[in-house]
């Protein structure tokens, strides 16, 4: 979302990436389109997860880190670079910054777009953690002061991350940091738009049936918001038959794991509730312009959100950029619910309110459905979370760097 702007504020930014060949994610290659023509993107290899999964290591970062080094060494030797920004969430790959640094004399920006090593579920029970967790988590112990002790700078989606790393590492403190959000890229909808004969809609349009949309994935940390919207919604089944037995809550996307292997987290909390007849669970992940196309045939938009105060949904912008009725569940402390209130997006329940409050707030969102009452945002406030905004607060903290780094330099 960032490449667009780069060249308007000064910067000339080139793509080190792993070929998609080696990734086995859900791929989506209408999202080349957004990216403008004269970027340069190096590819890169990555050992076979075939291979490498009978070791036990199946992760990209882990799979591409040699290949990686052997490629921006080639790039460093035989260009010019300012700066080297890592904007991923294969955190190991950063640990190149450090070596980098110290081998070329050039400084380095990690993006903390999630927690890299967290204790959060260290007091959870075996069932609730993630696949191989006791191998990820010292894993993550060990490589992060690696690659976040020799950093140049910080930016963060979440202002409680940079806070958890100047506690670990004070040394960081003095230097450049910044809370920056992906931003809204309108360009997206525009690409979307083109390709809906192409797309198909997960959820099927049922006549005479409200269909209330969530894309994305759950999880344990969403447990808290789950209820909290069940138990209202089963409220609304008991007192308000006539508004809620037409409702169909379809969560879409719900699970990283490959097509087919899903663990659903969201059914079960539906079936202990007792509305399992209103609730589908698609664990299967769907392209990223796919996703838009079903938030823009969805009759309502619902967000549900982390427990952690420091969660921010950076999918909360695509959804409002939908111009649908919109309700959120997040923490009270969560930026993504501040965004909704300040751009008046949508409704919104706190994991701090109480049954009756989110029932009366699910009642309000589902009647301005049916009364045709559309959201009433204000895009002045909204426009602080475009892309164009943000990647000039990206270029800010690119260029503090560069000046800290070279006043540092003429002093050795």
């Amino acid at each position: 979302m960032s490449l667009p702007y780069f060249e308007k504020f000064g910067w000339e930014a080139e793509v080190v990436a792993v070929g998609e060949e080696y990734i086995d994610a859900v791929k989506d290659p209408l999202l080349l389109q957004s990216i403008p023509a004269s970027t340069k993107i190096h590819r890169v290899q990555a050992f076979s997860k075939k291979l490498t999964s009978k070791f036990g290591l199946g992760s990209l970062a882990l799979r591409s880190l040699w290949y990686y080094r052997k490629k921006v060494n080639q790039l460093l030797k035989t260009a010019h670079f300012d700066l080297i920004y890592f904007s991923t969430t294969q955190f190991p790959v950063c640990i190149l910054g450090a070596y980098w640094k110290r081998k070329f004399n050039i400084p380095y920006v990690i993006d903390m777009q999630d927690p890299w090593h967290t204790d959060y579920y260290q007091d959870k029970p075996k069932s609730q953690r993630p696949k191989k967790y006791w191998f990820s988590y010292r894993l993550n112990k060990y490589l992060e002061p690696i690659a976040l002790k020799s950093t140049d700078g910080l930016i963060s989606v979440s202002k409680a991350y940079i806070d958890t790393i100047h506690q670990r590492y004070p040394q960081l403190i003095d230097k450049p940091h910044k809370v920056i959000t992906f931003g809204a890229f309108e360009s997206d909808f525009d690409i979307a738009q083109k390709i809906y004969t192409e797309s198909k809609l997960v959820f099927p349009q049922t006549e005479n049936k409200l269909n209330l949309v969530y894309i994305g994935r759950g999880g344990e940390d969403m447990r808290s918001s789950l209820k909290l919207l069940f138990g209202a919604f089963k409220q609304g089944i008991s007192k308000l038959p006539q508004l809620f037995e037409n409702i169909k809550l379809y969560f879409i996307g719900t699970s990283y794991a490959p097509a087919g292997q899903g663990t659903p987290t969201i059914a079960p909390v539906a079936e202990a509730f007792g509305i399992s007849a209103y609730i589908t669970e698609y664990t299967d992940r769907i392209g990223f312009y796919e996703s838009i196309n079903n938030l823009q045939h969805a009759d309502g938009l619902i967000i549900i959100g982390s427990d952690q105060a420091a969660y921010t949904a950076s999918k909360v912008y695509p959804y409002i950029l939908s111009q649908k009725n919109l309700l959120g569940i997040f923490n009270a402390q969560s930026s993504a619910g501040k965004v909704i209130q300040q751009c008046n997006a949508g409704h919104l329940i706190t994991l701090n309110q109480s049954p009756i409050e989110a029932f009366e707030a699910l009642k309000n969102f589902i009647e301005d459905i049916l009364s045709h009452r559309t959201p009433q945002t204000d895009w002045s406030a909204f426009a602080p979370y475009t892309a164009n905004y943000l990647t000039q607060k990206q270029v800010d903290v690119f260029e503090r760097v560069m000046q800290q780094f070279g006043e540092a330099t003429n002093q050795k």
